[in-house]
Parts: structure tokens; C-alpha cells; sequence
């Protein structure tokens, strides 16, 4: 019977309850602190993968290097270039801590459980036993002979002990070392770059580095090809003098540096015809590829005019896939052009293909926005569209691609969580829209309400946001330009009001008051103004059900001075109340020259007559205003007969 408590003993498996508990963690729960073991969805390992990728691929540059080692020197003899081996033993060496640190590092990370991946990202298995076993039958053996220093201890320890010539041993069997070694090296790469894109979902950040990452490793397969190339023209050139030393009954050792001061090495180099026959420049010998190479002398050159050669040689091969090379009847030369011509049609076509995607995602939205600007052309001439029109949309177009770049932002918010996009628009809109006179008065809360429901709205120089007697359908807050808003009350004749408005004004307002409305009415309210853009205009728009809401904030702050604000501010207001005043200027100048033709008529000499008189006047005036609305609505007559906006109510009522 197990013991249920923690920190005490099961029955069964010997172990605490605590240590049952703490074999899975989610990622969250894990406490890196207390344990010794690695989140593999933790930053610490994505940042090594990073780096064991670079060390990686520095290997796998490294390696083919000791190709080079052998020299075919102008004495008929082969020597090692000890400069060299020593500078790329000191590298390897250091390449190699990587690969050990790479096995350190599996021992001690996590991983997720398969039986937890039924949703989400899965447990963690964080016992350390059972991390060990998991990777001891999978990858472990690969990273260990990876990270063997092999081709140091058959330099440096091996060959220098064995029988026979150095070089001889050196030429033949370290080549087929480094290949044994190279596979799992190259093999690595392909899982850490997996992890690396399943962690981030992309190698390199950028598409330009993703460019030049597979134009790297197309240039790290030239390398190999080209250092290939080189050890084997070596291998040809030695093969040549072996053919002639068979014949003149020689030995092998004469071909070593080591040997070349030996007096039966010297006289056969005397009587022999080994330097005739092993001319590149004669057809004596079938050379096949490697004649150019041999003809080049790259064969006894220096280590830096080698390299680029064989990488040139390389290069060029991969890219033409092998079509210029003229083979001998050698099988193993004709396996080395068919894997050369092979791997460059695999390699170019993964090449052409990967840097098409990574160069063509850095112009693709500047594309889209050619090709879309040609269609619009298009359809401009075959709609037969007047040029003013034409120079409007481009002027539009232009505008949109230099404020967007191309970027559909509200497709790109609507695909994030709530709470990000919120804090998204709060950084882009909150300033802005706390700008706004009518929303100073806000409190945090409902700035960020509304801020989450503005959206973007440009308009170019000319170009109508609203026109007179249209219905509104949107609230614009104005971020940046000048509008040119005017009315002329419906077309009535010898009326025509104008003022200029810009950032931080507001345009829309009918729809305000139709949202603060008590009453729902589906029908929208008709604008009173024809607001139109005299430069180009950034603005925020609140359409009609989104401002239903900002109408409940409105509510919520229960002030007169909001409702005077809004008249303030609201053009719709101020041009009723500049006419209103006008109107009542005028009929009082009207009234108080009526009164002084009255006092002065003969026969009325009393005293106080004037003010008796005006307010006589001022009595008929409005009865006579009083009957002309009652019978036909309006007076075309003053200036009186604007329309007074609706009242907004900002009060919330019991009703």
C-alpha cells in the first residue's frame, strides 16, 4: 500500500512521492534553479544551438583542409606540409571541445514525453536517468564519433610510429579517416538546423541571411569537391610514377621527401624517363580531369594558390554540373565525375530554388504592389477613365504604399491574442486619441476601449471624406492634414459657410448624436457638411456600431461640460450658432430702426416712446416667425432658418 504523502515512501517503487512528481514538468512549472537540467524550449538551448551550428559548419569547412596536406614537389617526391598540419590540428582541436560540450549538453536536457502529446506542448521529462537511457539508443554514438579527434592522433601518433614511409601512410589513410568522420558530422546538421526552426521557425532572422546561409553551404560543398579534386590529382601524378617505377624496377620509397638525398634514389632519377612520361603536357599518360590541374601546377603551388584553384575547380564543376569534364578510362575517376555531376544538379537546383524564395521575400510585397498598380492601369484605360480621375487613384495608391508599405495592419491584429492587441493599439492610437477634445476627459480604461475599435483611414489632397446630404457612416478623429469643411444648408440659395479643420478636430458628429440617441433607428443620419482634404490626411474612423459603444463610455461620465464641449467643437454647432447670432443681430437692428421711425412720426411726443415701441416690435416679429414655421417649415427670408443640430444627451436616464 503506497503512502500518499509527500516526502514519503511508495511501496512499490521505493522512491518519494516528491520524486515521482518531479519526473514531468510543464515548461512553465520547471525550476531551473534547483535542477541541473535544461528546458530544450528554454532560450539557453536555442542560444547553443546557435552557436554549435557555427561550430559545425567550421568543421565541416576544416576538415577537408588536410586534403591539402599532401605536396607533389618538382623533385618527383611527396612531402607534408608541417606549417600547415600544425595550424589545422590547433583549429580541429579546438572545433572538437565543441562537440564534447555538445554531448554534456544532451545528457542534461529534457524532453517532452511522447504520451503527454495529445495537446499543447507536452510534458518534460526531467529525470536524469531516463534522459540518459533515451539518448544513449538514439543519437549518442553519432556525436561521439564526431567528436573524435581522430585525424590529430593518426598525424601526430599513429603514423609517426609505423613501419614503412610516412607519407605513403599519411596520403592513403587519413583521407578515408576524415570521410569515416565527416558523414556524422554532416549528418548533425540536419537535426540542430530542424530544432533550431521548430524553436523559431526560421534559421536565420532575415531574408538576406537566409540568402547567404544557403549560398554558404553551396560554397561548403564546392570546398570539399575542389579539396577532393586536389588529393586526387596527387593520387594521379603518383600513380604515374609508380606505372614507370614498376617498369624501370624501383622502389616506393623513393618517393618520399624524406628520401630524396639517397644516392640509389638519385641515380635512378638520373637514368629514368619518369620525368618525360609524367609530363602533363605529354599524352603519354592518361591524365584525364586532373590534367589542368597538373598542367596548372597545382600540385607543388603554395597552400593559398592551391586552395582557391581546387575551390574554383569546384565551383565552376558544380554550377555546369560537370558538362566540360573529359574523363580517362579510370573507374574511379568516372565515379568522382558522376557524384560530382550529381551532387551539382541536387545542390544548384536547392540553391536556385532556396535563394528565389529568401531574395523574392525581401521585394515580394513591393511586387504585389507593382502588379496590382499595373491591373488598376488596366482597368483605368478599359473603363475609359477622365485623367483627373486616373492622377487621383495613383495619387491614392502612392499615398497607401508610402504610409503601409504594403501591410494589411488590420489582418495582422486580428490573427493576435486580445490582450496583445490591445496593448498594440494603446501604443499606437492612445496619444493620439488622448489629443481629441472630446476624449480628454477620459480615464485610461475607456481610452484604451477605444482605442482597441479605431482603425486607420487615409485620404489623399482633393478627395471627399464626406459629402453634403450623404449618410454618415463613420466618425473620423483627424491625426494629421487639413480638410476644407463647408455647407450651404441643403443648396439653399446665397448660403455657404466654410472653415478649416485639422489635427485633433473631429468630423461625423451627426452620427454621435444618432448613436447617443435613446431611441434605435436603423436609418443613418445625413451629413450636414461636405468635409474635403486639402492635404493628405491621416485619420482615425469609428464606424457606426463600434461609436454605439463609445456613446455607453460617453454616458458613463455624467458631464455638462462634455455636452458644451461637443457644441464647442462640433463645426455643425458653432456654424448654427454663428448664423443664430447674425439672425438675431440683424432683427434686432431691423426692430430698433422701426422704433425710431415710430417715435419721430408726428403726433407721438411721449416721453419713453422708443422702448414701448421696440418691444412692440419685437412681440409682432415673433408671432409673425412663429406663423411662417407653422405654415411652411422654413423662412428663406433670414439667415435664421438654419436647423438646429439635434441635442446630443451624454446623460444616462432612466427610461
Amino acid at each position: 500500500m503506497a503512502i500518499t504523502a509527500v516526502g514519503e515512501i511508495d511501496a512499490k517503487t521505493g522512491k518519494s512521492l516528491k520524486d515521482k512528481v518531479l519526473c514531468r514538468v510543464f515548461s512553465e512549472d520547471y525550476e531551473r534553479t534547483r535542477n541541473k537540467i535544461l528546458d530544450p524550449r528554454g532560450q539557453s538551448i536555442h542560444q547553443w544551438s546557435k552557436i554549435f551550428l557555427a561550430a559545425c559548419l567550421v568543421s565541416l569547412f576544416i576538415d577537408p583542409l588536410f586534403f591539402y596536406l599532401p605536396i607533389a614537389n618538382d623533385d618527383m617526391c611527396i612531402n607534408i606540409g608541417l606549417s600547415l598540419e600544425t595550424t589545422l590540428t590547433i583549429i580541429r582541436s579546438v572545433v572538437d571541445v565543441f562537440y564534447v560540450i555538445h554531448i554534456f549538453v544532451r545528457f542534461h536536457t529534457a524532453y517532452v514525453a511522447p504520451s503527454s502529446r495529445v495537446f499543447g506542448r507536452g510534458e518534460l521529462v526531467i529525470e536524469p536517468s531516463k534522459i540518459a537511457v533515451r539518448y544513449l539508443h538514439k543519437t549518442f554514438w553519432i556525436d561521439v564519433i564526431a567528436a573524435l579527434p581522430l585525424p590529430q592522433i593518426l598525424i601526430w601518433l599513429i603514423i609517426p610510429n609505423l613501419g614503412g614511409s610516412m607519407v605513403t601512410d599519411t596520403r592513403t589513410v587519413l583521407p578515408f579517416v576524415i570521410l569515416f568522420q565527416y558523414l556524422p558530422r554532416l549528418y548533425l546538421i540536419f537535426p540542430l538546423t530542424s530544432q533550431i526552426v521548430e524553436a523559431t521557425g526560421v534559421v536565420t532572422e532575415t531574408a538576406w541571411a537566409g540568402a547567404a546561409y544557403n549560398l554558404l553551404l553551396y560554397m561548403l560543398a564546392s570546398h570539399v569537391s575542389g579539396a577532393i579534386y586536389y588529393l586526387l590529382s596527387v593520387q594521379r601524378e603518383i600513380d604515374c610514377w609508380k606505372s614507370v617505377c614498376k617498369v624501370e624496377n624501383c622502389q616506393n620509397g623513393y618517393f618520399d621527401c624524406h628520401s630524396v638525398q639517397d644516392p640509389a634514389r638519385v641515380a635512378w632519377l638520373n637514368s629514368s624517363n619518369v620525368t618525360n612520361i609524367c609530363n602533363p603536357n605529354n599524352n603519354f599518360y592518361q591524365w584525364g580531369i586532373y590534367v589542368t590541374a597538373l598542367q596548372a601546377g597545382a600540385t607543388s603551388s603554395a597552400f593559398p594558390n592551391k586552395y582557391f584553384y581546387s575551390l574554383w575547380w569546384g565551383l565552376q564543376q558544380l554550377s555546369s554540373v560537370g558538362q566540360n569534364l573529359n574523363t580517362s578510362s579510370y573507374v574511379g575517376e568516372i565515379i568522382f565525375t558522376i557524384i560530382t555531376s550529381t551532387q551539382g544538379l541536387v545542390l544548384l537546383s536547392l540553391l536556385i530554388g532556396n535563394m528565389q524564395r529568401y531574395l523574392q521575400a525581401t521585394t515580394m510585397r513591393l511586387e504585389e504592389w507593382r502588379v496590382k498598380r499595373n491591373d488598376t492601369e488596366q482597368w483605368m484605360h478599359h473603363r475609359q477613365l477622365p485623367p483627373e480621375l486616373r492622377d487621383s487613384i495613383r495619387k491614392y495608391d502612392q499615398y497607401k504604399w508610402l504610409a503601409t508599405k504594403g501591410v494589411d495592419e488590420e489582418a495582422i491584429l486580428h490573427g493576435l491574442p486580445m490582450d496583445l492587441r490591445r496593448e498594440i493599439k494603446r501604443h499606437l492610437c492612445f496619444d493620439l486619441v488622448r489629443k481629441v477634445p472630446l476624449f480628454d476627459q477620459m480615464d485610461e480604461t475607456m481610452l484604451d476601449a477605444i482605442c482597441e475599435r479605431l482603425k486607420p483611414a487615409l485620404c489623399t489632397k482633393g478627395l471627399f471624406l464626406v459629402r453634403e446630404s450623404d449618410p454618415v457612416n463613420q466618425m473620423l478623429f483627424i491625426i494629421r492634414g487639413h480638410l476644407d469643411s463647408y455647407t450651404t444648408d441643403g443648396g439653399r440659395t446665397g448660403f455657404f459657410n466654410s472653415c478649416r479643420i485639422g489635427p485633433g478636430d473631429f468630423c461625423g458628429e451627426e452620427l454621435l448624436t444618432w448613436a447617443l440617441d435613446p431611441r434605435p433607428s436603423v436609418t443613418l443620419p445625413s451629413s450636414t457638411r461636405s468635409v474635403k482634404a486639402i492635404t493628405e490626411v491621416e485619420a482615425f474612423a469609428l464606424i457606426a456600431d463600434d461609436l454605439k459603444f463609445v456613446a455607453s463610455q460617453f454616458r458613463r461620465l455624467h458631464s455638462k461640460q462634455l455636452r458644451h464641449k461637443f457644441r464647442f467643437y462640433s463645426h455643425q454647432w458653432r456654424t448654427w450658432a454663428a448664423c443664430f447670432i447674425q439672425a438675431a443681430w440683424r432683427r434686432h437692428k431691423k426692430l430698433k430702426e422701426t422704433a425710431h421711425l415710430t417715435v419721430h412720426e408726428p403726433g407721438v411726443p411721449q416721453r419713453g416712446s422708443f422702448w414701448s415701441s421696440y418691444a412692440e416690435s419685437l412681440v409682432a416679429s415673433t408671432r409673425l416667425s412663429i406663423k411662417c414655421k407653422q405654415k411652411s417649415g422654413t423662412d428663406s427670408g433670414t439667415v435664421s432658418s438654419l436647423e438646429k443640430p439635434d441635442e446630443p444627451d451624454f446623460f444616462l436616464h432612466e427610461r
